[in-house]
């Protein structure tokens, strides 16, 4: 066999094997297209008989929906025709009333009209009484009235007034009586000790050969202690005793403790003597200040500036009648608190402005005025409420009392000052300084009356007008207060008030 041979047996081969392929192909594909059609056959069927079953079964369904809704609303219409005849009912009974409520009104018209009829027959019936009432008294009716009200007037008048000055009476009675109670009660509160503390002046030595030590070779040890201390040494013939003297308080008290501790010490010269004085001094500071502390504590007082408590504590070494100011003022700030808390005022100011009252005494022998007004400016500078200041400044009437706190502070003033024991200064003693004041007053030309006010702290002079004139009246009140400066001896200042009073006198005939 031949290749052409071979090759055409091979594609006749392939061309056969391609078409018995192709016929086994599309007798497959006719199986299974007769089983595809069947399949769909049968799906269609299953559909079919699922949708009769959904169709029947909404119909079912809807039946039911219909035949609830229905009956719901048979209900509503049930339920709107009852409310229907109950809205029926209530027009018909509100017809009613309204019918019954014009009939009312109708009726009380007609009654109205009868009660005004009644009234205008009354009236006019009054007026008709009126008239021959008066034509009968020859009054009208006001001259009646008035007369009326004079005859009663006339006759309770002395019962009034008898009334009137019975209760005027038992209300003093009764304010009296609550006054001394209140006062009473306060004074048994405070139950201090009636001494007080005073600071002396004299120094005890242990020997009078001590003094030769004081004075020094020609004196040199006694002007350096004078002139680092500022005051007056006193050695006399009075056995065991230096008498320091000195206006200010504080340089007492620094020169007592400082002639103390060099006595002590032994060593006295003018080296020692500064060295000493120093330390006298810081001492002293520190005790300013913690009696300043201690007396703010004690009195409930808050919120001072140091600088006030400072200057306060100076009070500690400064006495008025042999009183101790600084406790005089610890004491007037407990009668102002309790003061204030039986009438109602403000207890914190009544407290501070006691216990500040007298703050100008501290430093009132270094600055002019008087120690009002020196506390005044004390307290203004370093910035004290204004509420305080109005308290303190009325204590001696030099200012008037704008604030009830004003008044208790004076009152707590009266009644520190004047309970028994409070202040050693004899009756003698008090009346004398007055009288002095006012015979030097007295002594000079022009001058009729001269009264010695404030426990001598001021002096009021009435001048004849025909005599002293303007001019003169201000050269006087000069003369006079260096004549009181020279001849008395006193702590603090004196005012000296001169009063030239010109009043003209006619009679018109």
């Amino acid at each position: 066999m031949t290749t052409l041979e071979l090759i055409l047996l091979m594609a006749t081969a392939g061309v056969g094997g391609i078409v018995v392929g192709y016929v086994l192909r599309w007798t497959i594909s006719l199986g299974k297209k007769g089983s595809m059609e069947l399949k769909v056959q049968e799906t269609l069927l299953e559909a079919k008989e699922k949708a009769q079953k959904i169709t029947e079964d909404a119909e079912h369904e809807a039946e039911k929906i219909v035949g609830g809704a229905q009956k719901g609303v048979k209900e509503k219409e049930d339920e709107l025709k009852k409310r229907e005849d109950h809205l029926l009912k209530k027009d018909e009974t509100l017809d009613k009333r309204q019918a019954d409520l014009d009939k009312e009104e109708g009726e009380l018209k007609e009654k109205i009209e009868e009660v005004k009829a009644i009234k205008e027959e009354v009236g006019e019936a009054r007026e008709k009484e009126l008239k021959k009432l008066e034509e009968v008294a020859s009054l009208s009716k006001d001259d009646a009235k008035q007369e009326l009200v004079s005859l009663i007037e006339k006759d309770s008048e002395e019962d009034f007034l008898k009334r009137m000055q019975k209760l005027e009476q038992e209300n003093e009675d009764r304010l009296d009586r609550k006054a001394k109670d209140i006062l009473a009660n306060i004074i048994q509160r405070l139950a201090v000790s009636t001494v007080a503390d005073t600071m002396a002046t004299n120094v005890d030595l242990p020997g009078d050969d001590i003094k030769g030590k004081i004075i020094g070779k020609e004196g040199r040890n006694i002007r350096a202690f004078e002139r680092a201390t500022g005051v007056e040494v006193l050695i006399d013939d009075t056995p065991g005793t230096v008498t320091l003297s000195a206006f200010d308080p504080v340089r007492r008290a620094i020169a007592k403790v400082a002639m103390e501790n060099l006595i002590a010490d032994g060593r006295i010269q003018p080296a020692k003597i500064e060295e000493t004085v120093d330390k006298a001094r810081e001492e002293i500071g520190n005790i300013i200040k913690e009696k300043g502390e201690q007396a703010a504590y004690e009195s409930g007082v808050i919120g001072l500036d140091p600088r006030i408590i400072a200057i306060m504590g100076r009070l500690h070494f400064r006495t008025s009648y042999g009183q101790n100011v600084l406790q005089h003022s610890i004491e007037m700030a407990h009668i102002a608190g309790m003061l204030a808390e039986e009438l109602g005022a403000d207890v914190q100011v009544s407290r501070a402005g006691a216990l500040l009252h007298d703050i100008g005494k501290a430093v009132d022998h270094e600055i002019q005025g008087t120690h009002v007004e020196i506390g005044r400016r004390i307290l203004q500078k370093f910035g004290a409420d204004e509420r305080i200041i109005k308290a303190m400044q009325a204590h001696h009437e030099e200012y008037p009392y704008e604030t009830i706190e004003s008044i208790i502070v004076q009152t707590a003033d009266s009644i520190s000052g004047g309970r028994p024991g409070a202040r050693r200064d004899s009756v003698e003693n008090y009346l004398k300084r007055l009288s002095d004041l006012e015979g030097i007053a007295t002594s000079f030309e022009g001058v009729e009356k001269s009264y010695a006010i404030q426990a001598g702290r001021e002096i009021r002079i009435f001048v004849s007008p025909d005599v002293v004139g303007d001019l003169e009246a201000k050269k006087l009140a000069r003369d006079i207060a260096n004549r009181i400066e020279q001849e008395l001896k006193y702590p603090g200042e004196i005012k000296v008030n001169v009063i030239r009073e010109n009043r003209v006198i006619e009679f018109a005939r």
